[in-house]
């Protein structure tokens, strides 16, 4: 086991990048060795989650999950990933508690001007391959929203278009101008 005091550099492996405290104050991601730094929410961001929070809630779905921000998942043993926005059920999360490394069936991102199409489609990809049922990329700048239910099913949605969770959250639905109300 390596301790924190051991790593004095950038990390090299998945091993290192798990006890390793950046001294930027920044979060990161691990990518296969590639480090990818994260700047967390912005405040519109946040905005989103809780409008997306408060009908999670609101659907009874409290009971059954949670919603969590910015949570790190292992999407293999390369991969560590922290989607801004992941569902979890009970089960899912009682196995954490157990050491387990559990895949959301639900995914959010909200995407910003710093984010590049390319690493977008990779996580798309990434996602779905580890077992993410739903994928919701929320563009705040344009007012859409990218439904995937696959990498080759996807569903824009625009004005009063409907956002669905299926067949993850049957009732988890919301249209577009909702989000950015």
């Amino acid at each position: 086991m390596i301790t924190k005091q051991e790593i004095s550099t950038l990390p090299k492996t998945l091993e290192e990048f798990m006890v390793w405290e950046p001294e930027d104050g920044f979060k990161y991601e691990w990518n296969d060795g590639e480090l990818i730094k994260f700047t967390g929410m912005n405040k519109n961001q946040l905005y989103i989650y809780a409008i997306l929070s408060n009908l999670f809630f609101k659907k009874g779905y409290g009971e059954i999950g949670t919603l969590v921000a910015e949570q790190d998942v292992m999407l293999s043993g390369i991969q560590m990933r922290r989607p801004d926005i992941s569902y979890f059920s009970r089960e899912q999360i009682n196995n954490t508690k157990l050491g387990i490394d559990e895949i959301p069936e639900f995914v959010i991102e909200v995407i910003s001007g710093s984010d590049n199409s390319y690493k977008i489609e990779d996580k798309i990809a990434e996602y779905f391959k580890a077992g993410v049922k739903v994928i919701w990329n929320v563009y705040p700048e344009h007012k859409l929203v990218y439904v995937y239910t696959s990498r080759k099913d996807v569903k824009i949605c625009t004005d009063s278009d409907i956002c669905s969770a299926k067949p993850v959250l049957p009732e988890f639905e919301i249209n577009v101008d909702a989000i950015f109300a």
